[in-house]
């Protein structure tokens, strides 16, 4: 049987591998899922493909009898809150999250407001591959309504915080659907707000999507010189954040999520859920303040999932998708903003400060191309070079991918990416050139195997 899901829902280029026939038919593998009724709420990005997506996927809903609650572009997180909010039996998110506009894809939800687990997406793919698709007969084709939650979904997260000053913030939105929310959530929460690539285009001129420090130069250029006191960027749907300090500095990814991780401890014993290529520094803030840390595969799915099992009190990865599940299980852009905010308030220093006196385990990563069809194959071969290739192993690791640790403290990971054609490698050091030297002996052992 063929894969449609990848770590992060179905994901491909716009007409080559995501095409309308395949959203047609996705759209009934699920109303099939579903035993043919029920409501289903579809949102979606400002992709230039994601109106003829949405109709296409609706569409397959409506042929298999289940009715469509359309809620327009909004971010990710709103079609998770969608679903539990309506009383839906499941939702949709049409978006390609972080991937360039000339990708798209579509994600589902669970009524309870969760990502689909793998259990779930495999029953839809089962479905789709042995051409199991029930459409109904004409009498009960189902309905569409356009609904709009984005208050109410404001409400929400504005009313999980309050802030005991004003803040001054920078807000780059990526042209996402981000600019639809946080904005006004932060000005409700009286923050002062500059914001920049605010405005909805599909075609994301202002920048590239993933909110990496290369592709916020003009964001950490304007927190300095308007001299705000912190910066937050989203990626395209804006289930990610990241963040800059004062100084201009974009955060550390992993020492902001060591942070926030840290601060969300009520008890000893709370559990924070992360991923394995987050860096160890996560474990060392969490185990201070007397808590433990639960890895998992990487994707916001297995965090939620791993959230779920374990009774945790948050979970993220370095990636900036962060769960708060006291809100819900969707990984939040706009409320880790608020939520960052609100530990810069109870600390009362400058995020500057605080993220300083957190060790830095220099990360260094890396990706090779890789066709999807051939990454089992190449990972086969590799797990058997590694061990002899790599010395000073002290533990192997493989819930996702090959996580080698060594006598010193460092890592590396190697595995296939879920959602593009690459296989990622990640290393951490006690310095950069520790990294950065594995990292480049792993790229080269696959190639050498691709």
């Amino acid at each position: 049987m063929g894969k449609l899901f990848g770590t992060s829902g179905i994901r491909g280029m716009v007409n080559r591998d995501l095409t309308p026939e395949l959203a047609l038919d996705v759209g009934l593998a699920l109303a099939t899922c579903l035993k043919n009724r029920g409501a289903v709420v579809v949102g979606k990005d400002p992709r230039t493909s994601s109106d003829m997506f949405e109709s296409c996927l609706a569409s397959g809903l409506l042929s298999g009898g289940c009715d469509v609650k359309k809620l327009g572009i909004v971010p990710t997180p709103v079609a998770g809150f969608a679903a539990r909010r309506l009383g839906a039996r499941a939702g949709a998110m049409i978006t390609a999250s972080h991937n360039p506009p000339e990708y798209n894809g579509i994600k589902f939800w669970g009524n309870d407001g969760m990502a689909y687990t793998p259990e779930q997406e495999a029953r839809v793919e089962a479905i789709y591959f042995k051409k199991k698709l029930k459409p109904v007969a004409w009498d009960r084709i189902g309905g569409v309504e356009e609904v709009d939650v984005l208050a109410e979904y404001m409400d929400e997260i504005a009313g999980s915080i309050s802030l005991s000053r004003n803040y001054k913030v920078v807000l780059d939105c990526g042209n996402g659907a981000g600019a639809l929310v946080t904005p006004h959530v932060l000005r409700r929460l009286g923050c002062k707000v500059i914001t920049l690539n605010s405005q909805l285009d599909g075609f994301f001129p202002g920048r590239r999507l993933e909110p990496t420090p290369e592709n916020l130069r003009e964001l950490s250029s304007v927190v300095k010189s308007l001299d705000a006191d912190i910066g937050f960027a989203h990626d395209g749907d804006a289930d990610r954040i990241a963040a800059v300090d004062e100084n201009g500095r974009v955060a550390q990814p992993d020492k902001l999520l060591a942070l926030i991780s840290a601060h969300q401890l009520r008890r000893r014993g709370d559990i924070v859920v992360t991923t394995v290529d987050a860096s160890s520094v996560v474990d060392e803030c969490v185990g201070a303040k007397g808590g433990k840390v639960v890895r998992t595969r990487v994707g916001d799915v297995s965090v939620a999932a791993g959230i779920k099992e374990r009774g945790a009190i948050f979970g993220g990865e370095p990636s900036g998708a962060w769960i708060f599940p006291s809100v819900h299980l969707a990984p939040d852009g706009p409320l880790a903003a608020v939520k960052i905010l609100e530990f810069l308030d109870v600390a009362g220093r400058r995020l500057s400060e605080l993220l300083d006196e957190v060790p830095e385990y220099p990360t260094v990563r890396k990706k090779m191309a890789c066709p999807n069809e051939k990454k089992a194959a190449v990972m086969k071969k590799l797990r058997a070079r590694l061990k002899r290739d790599f010395t000073g192993v002290t533990r192997v690791l493989t819930i996702d991918g090959v996580r080698l640790s060594f006598e010193d403290g460092s890592w590396i990971l190697i595995r296939p990416s879920g959602t593009e054609p690459y296989i990622r490698v990640t290393a951490e050091g006690k310095n950069k050139e520790d990294a950065g030297e594995k990292a480049k002996k792993a790229v080269g052992l696959l190639k050498s195997l691709g």
